[in-house]
């Protein structure tokens, strides 16, 4: 049931867990001037009477700015991990990122004590689902869950650039801080920190002291011209580099998002398994035309640095 309470009523202790986004809360904040507060707050109304909010912290800060002492507000339960089961949930219709989610279930598991397998039960997930966004939280440091949760930093990067790196080239925690410090908040693109991860992790020293020191649009503007360099090659060649930097890029995507247990529609599984057999069907020639092009690369590349 939907009610009014007083907006200094409610408690904020998983603000923390929700992702910020200044231009979703500027549009939001236009919307609520013009037609008020029109999807309620939700949260858990313990027996006590405390009310602790989970969703619509965006419309939490918006009524503050504008004065607005009552808002409308609904409790999903009277338990606390009960009220984050709903949520988390209903999370397909609030559209939780997978570190808004993640952060939840880490809640669940160290605040309240609840298992993995319990946890899957309660939100009738597989526990790899679950155990995924475990180990999502395990492997992230603070400082870029600050920045990411903060908006300063895009999830998508970490989830598709930044994770590739750790597995992939072991880069470790303290090194992955220093390159999302250096490259937050600086209104950069998602293919733009794709770049500067490339300079930082498989550069040079000089590329990574240039990031270091704040001059990402010089150090932009050198790998994207500098990374393959094309000079006196022909338009043939210039193709089969841009495609095999395609292909690399496109298998580190696969082999990320293949491990996802978000998908879920049949159609989707059935033109999916369409897809994946006629790659399978060309994976062992393929495979062989890579290993054997890779090779007559480097003899070629040693017959040219020959004296």
């Amino acid at each position: 049931m939907v009610k009014q309470v007083e907006i200094t009523s409610l408690d904020l202790r998983y603000q923390s867990c929700r992702m910020r986004s200044n231009s979703a809360e500027q549009q939001l904040l236009v919307s609520m001037v013009a037609h008020g507060i029109r999807d309620c707050l939700q949260g858990v109304e313990t027996k006590q009477g405390c009310r602790i909010l989970l969703d619509g912290f965006k419309r939490y800060r918006c009524a503050q700015k504008l004065n607005i002492a009552i808002v409308p507000y609904q409790s999903l339960d009277s338990d606390e991990a009960m009220g984050i089961i709903k949520l988390l949930r209903i999370a397909n219709a609030k559209t939780l990122s997978i570190l808004e989610q993640a952060r939840l279930i880490d809640e669940l598991k160290s605040v309240h004590k609840m298992s993995v397998s319990q946890i899957a039960k309660h939100l009738e997930r597989s526990k790899g689902w679950v155990g995924m966004r475990v180990g999502l939280i395990g492997q992230m440091s603070q400082a870029v869950m600050d920045k990411i949760l903060s908006g300063k930093f895009p999830v998508y990067s970490y989830m598709y650039t930044i994770r590739t790196f750790m597995r992939m080239n072991g880069i470790k925690k303290k090194q992955v801080d220093a390159f999302v410090n250096c490259v937050s908040g600086k209104g950069l693109s998602i293919r733009d920190i794709e770049i500067l991860a490339n300079g930082y992790f498989k550069g040079g020293e000089d590329i990574r002291q240039q990031i270091k020191k704040g001059n990402l649009p010089w150090a932009l503007s050198r790998l994207k011209h500098t990374s393959v360099p094309t000079t006196g090659l022909s338009q043939v060649e210039r193709r089969m580099l841009s495609d095999l930097e395609i292909v690399q890029s496109y298998m580190q995507r696969v082999i990320n998002k293949s491990q996802s247990e978000q998908f879920q529609n049949a159609v989707f599984f059935a033109q999916a398994n369409l897809l994946t057999a006629g790659i399978l069907r060309q994976m062992q020639i393929f495979t062989k035309s890579v290993r054997q092009f890779h090779d007559k690369c480097g003899q070629a590349g040693s017959d040219l640095s020959a004296p």
